[in-house]
């Protein structure tokens, strides 16, 4: 393992990390009846950054349990998991393969490969990196925000329905919301 430190991000550490599942988040929002958003989350995940001496040369693969989901109502997130939406028993995982990472004013963009019910589109997430550190374990920890937006359409999950007073139940744009924590591997 290469470990080296950057003037540019304090404490950077080059390395492999794998994603803690018990201190992160893979969330959601999406606009519902035009009015609210609601939010979910995905309960099994994991992934792999591998971060280089040059931050742009790292890279992260990660994988969703597309059955985890949660959105706090039993009934959704069983039409979720149903062929009107992720179709869960044809397609029960969800893949991102980063493609490269690029600077954008203070931060980063993760320019990936998402891939959804079989479909694979580009889908840039803007990064913020929170910090690297040790931790109570004697080993090291390194936290992300990662933020992006796609649409649903774009990935074939296009059921909606029309309300009665005009608009849909819901909009077609989808908010992504990551809080990763990540441990250095030996």
């Amino acid at each position: 393992m290469t470990m080296t430190q950057t003037g540019t991000i304090p404490g950077y550490v080059a390395g492999t990390w794998t994603i803690d599942p018990v201190h992160s988040e893979v969330g959601f929002s999406v606009r519902h009846m035009m009015v609210s958003k609601v939010r979910g989350k995905f309960t099994k995940f994991s992934g792999e950054l591998v971060t280089k001496d040059d931050v742009l040369a790292s890279t992260v693969t990660a994988e969703t349990d597309l059955t985890s989901i949660e959105t706090g109502a039993e009934q959704r997130d069983a039409h979720l998991r149903s062929p009107d939406f992720f179709d869960t028993a044809n397609h029960p995982l969800m893949t991102y393969r980063s493609t490269g990472i690029r600077a954008n004013g203070d931060g980063y963009v993760v320019d990936g490969e998402l891939t959804l019910k079989g479909v694979t589109k580009s889908v840039p997430l803007a990064l913020e990196l929170n910090g690297f550190g040790p931790d109570a374990y004697g080993g090291t920890r390194a936290g992300f925000t990662a933020t992006g937006e796609i649409n649903r359409q774009d990935f074939g999950v296009n059921w909606n329905a029309a309300m009665e007073t005009g608009g849909v139940v819901l909009s077609d744009k989808v908010a992504i919301h990551l809080e990763i924590e990540a441990v250095l591997q030996p």
